[in-house]
């Protein structure tokens, strides 16, 4: 691969499926470009529990404080306040939110409340982060750690303790008529359209799951989630995947006794939780499991031979494989075929297969609502990035010496005509002989890109290492990037 391409993969390419993910735009509080439609939990970014359960709490608040909504507001039995579509974490936040606010509202769920967390795969260990945030609103988690069975009993009694009861009706689309958003359900839901003031989208990435798109996918030794390892226990397993999904299946299916091979097309993990890799790897290095050695396509492969097409088979029960910088190529009925980074095809005995590649976004609903997703170019956006692309050439062309700044010189235009102090020795000099180069105000409008973007970025994730990862980018920007070479390097020259 190029160092072009290698740069572009690095950049772009890092999700389980190698495409960057669409999601629908939504602006920093949640509302869309559907007046009165707001998005929460996991659809803002974010897949975390305890910011699906404050942005649910929030959307609330922010509807009940906007003065159109209480100055119109009036009984109507045919009309509800708020209309929460989906019944998870988030969903259930508002609802209680609601209901604390004296709203008129219902929540519509398509499958079952809470369907995300009741399926995952029994006794999983859940993390609520950041460890720090405590969520607005009343839909609270006891600790950092849930078993999956008990933090779904907790939100259950939450659920119930509020009164909060579900519609179970699917909703199709959300349409904008006059001053009422009209929700369209799905057929046999028994009533055709609800009418509501405001809408709250909560229905988290619940589109379809995403696919290798390779021959075999589609035979029945092929899972997308996982209920109970222990139907797996003593099987030949390939788990497909490099995010968390992925690495907690494999966690649970090793330790109930499957051989499991863990296939991620990425040299290292990323994105997974530092507990979940650290699992892994405890795992990998079971003492109990012949001598790991390393090998060119895994980081270490449980082998006595050092063949990988061996190790996935050979391994036993309840040990765990990485096969790092792998892609699956096929799957047969006894046999997952896989292309190693070099290009050469391996063969791994495999009974089953879990693909863990996550969920598409559903897009179809934003679509049919007029919402749109982002990263979808309209005739619009094609203007606004000619536009845009055009005054990124002309700006670049002035300050780096080109016909436009030429041109600026010799008709001594700005910067050009900025008078310069008589003692360059001073601060004050030197900045007014930097104030001369288009160079200086280009460099100025990076730094003050970078920190606003920052800021938001800081607010809208509120992480430790989003806060200490943008902080440095900042201060990269601002220090040598502008103070060096324009302030200081100068003073010092002068």
């Amino acid at each position: 691969m190029s160092l072009l391409g290698r740069y572009t993969h690095w950049l772009h390419t890092r999700w389980p499926a190698g495409t960057v993910e669409k999601l629908p735009e939504i602006r920093e509080d949640g509302t869309t470009a559907v007046s009165g439609v707001r998005i929460v939990g996991d659809l803002t970014g974010v897949p975390l529990l305890k910011f699906s359960s404050d942005s649910g709490a929030r959307a609330i608040r922010a509807i009940v404080a906007e003065p159109d909504f209480s100055a119109a507001r009036r009984p109507d039995l045919n009309v509800l306040d708020v209309a929460i579509v989906g019944g998870g974490v988030a969903g259930i936040a508002a609802a209680i939110e609601a209901k604390k606010a004296s709203l008129s509202f219902a929540v519509f769920e398509a499958t079952e409340v809470f369907s995300t967390v009741a399926n995952f795969p029994k006794a999983k260990p859940i993390y609520t982060y950041p460890t720090g945030m405590t969520p607005d609103g009343d839909l609270q988690f006891r600790s950092e750690v849930h078993p999956k069975e008990q933090l779904l009993a907790d939100l259950e009694s939450r659920r119930r303790a509020a009164g909060i009861e579900p519609v179970f009706a699917r909703i199709e689309r959300i349409e904008r008529r006059d001053s009422l958003l009209l929700l369209h359900h799905g057929a046999g839901d028994g009533i055709s359209v609800t009418r509501a003031r405001r809408a709250i989208v909560a229905i988290g990435r619940s589109g379809n799951h995403r696919k290798l798109g390779v021959p075999g996918e589609e035979t029945d030794k092929v899972f997308n989630r996982l209920y109970d390892p222990k139907e797996f226990a003593g099987q030949q397993v390939l788990v497909v995947g490099g995010g968390d999904s992925a690495l907690e299946t494999a966690i649970a299916l090793s330790t109930v006794g499957a051989r499991v091979t863990l296939s991620y097309r990425g040299k290292d993990f990323a994105r997974p939780k530092p507990e979940n890799v650290e699992k892994v790897r405890a795992l990998v290095k079971n003492p109990e499991a012949p001598v790991a050695v390393e090998h060119p396509t895994s980081e270490r492969v449980t082998t006595s031979t050092g063949d990988f097409m061996k190790a996935a088979g050979e391994h036993p029960p309840g040990s765990l494989s990485l096969a790092l910088k792998t892609e699956v190529v096929r799957i047969e009925p006894s046999r997952v075929v896989a292309k190693d980074a070099s290009g050469s095809e391996v063969d791994i005995p495999n009974d089953v297969v879990f693909t863990m590649l996550g969920r598409e976004a559903p897009l179809e609903f934003f679509r049919r609502s007029r919402i749109p997703v982002r990263g979808e170019w309209k005739l619009s956006t094609w203007a606004a990035f000619i536009a845009f692309l055009a005054f990124c050439v002309f700006l670049y062309n002035w300050k780096a010496n080109g016909t436009v700044n030429r041109y600026f010189q010799d008709h001594r235009l700005f910067p050009f005509n900025v008078a310069a102090r008589s003692d360059p020795s001073t601060l004050a000099g030197t900045l007014a002989v930097s104030a001369r180069d288009p160079g200086f105000y280009y460099s100025i409008a990076c730094c003050l890109a970078v920190l606003l973007f920052g800021i938001a970025r800081i607010r809208r994730r509120k992480t430790l290492y989003v806060t200490a990862q943008t902080v440095t980018l900042t201060a990269i920007q601002i220090v040598p990037l502008f103070l060096l070479p324009f302030v200081l390097l100068p003073l010092l020259g002068h």
